[in-house]
């Protein structure tokens, strides 16, 4: 009879260190689902594809071929840049237009165009605002390349390059600031002749 006592308290023992385990299980597996990791998102759905980006600020389709960028032309009337921008415009003065355009990963575009005292387009800016470091150095790289088989070798100084010829300058710089990323594009008349020869 004590041999029967002390199994019998020996499976009661199992069954509670047993029933302990599972309700222990029950609470972990029911605890995951509330703290889901979830992946970091693929480079594609952050940032574009640079190479594309790149021809969509400089504005390289049918309609828009030809100028210094995105069809305008130093010496180009106000007129003009208002007939062959389609970016969404975002501020018109005596001084300058500016148009901006938006990716689907969020990254934004802005132009402006500068006006001599006549209404010439005799500058033109763009801020390019980027989602990563890595979208910057593509860019970056797409800029370098295209400007150098355009324009010829560049002139580097740091986290600046140029391109000077007869008929323009061009100034890319990156701008990237603590998380906060992107290329600035600056596009000048190469002399005074330029802006006369329109």
């Amino acid at each position: 009879m004590k041999r029967l006592h002390t199994w019998v308290s020996a499976l009661l023992i199992a069954v509670a260190v047993s029933s302990c385990d599972t309700k222990t299980n029950e609470k972990t597996e029911t605890a995951t689902p509330d703290s889901v990791i979830l992946p970091a998102p693929a480079s594609n759905d952050l940032n574009s594809n640079q190479s594309a980006l790149l021809n969509t600020i400089m504005g390289q389709s049918n309609e828009s071929e030809g100028g210094i960028l995105r069809g305008v032309s130093f010496g180009d009337p106000v007129s003009k840049v208002k007939a062959s921008e389609t970016f969404e415009m975002f501020e018109e003065t005596t001084e300058h237009l500016g148009y901006t355009s938006e990716t689907a990963q969020l990254e934004t575009i802005d132009v402006q165009y500068f006006f001599t005292a006549d209404k010439k387009v005799n500058k033109i800016t763009v801020d390019v605002y980027l989602n990563s470091p890595e979208a910057t150095k593509q860019l970056w790289n797409a800029g370098k390349q295209h400007f150098t088989e355009t324009y010829a070798a560049p002139k580097e100084e740091g986290k600046k390059i140029m391109w000077t010829n007869k008929s323009v300058r061009i100034n890319m710089e990156d701008v990237s600031v603590g998380k906060d990323y992107g290329l600035k594009f600056q596009f000048f008349p190469g002399d005074k002749n330029v802006l006369a020869a329109n």
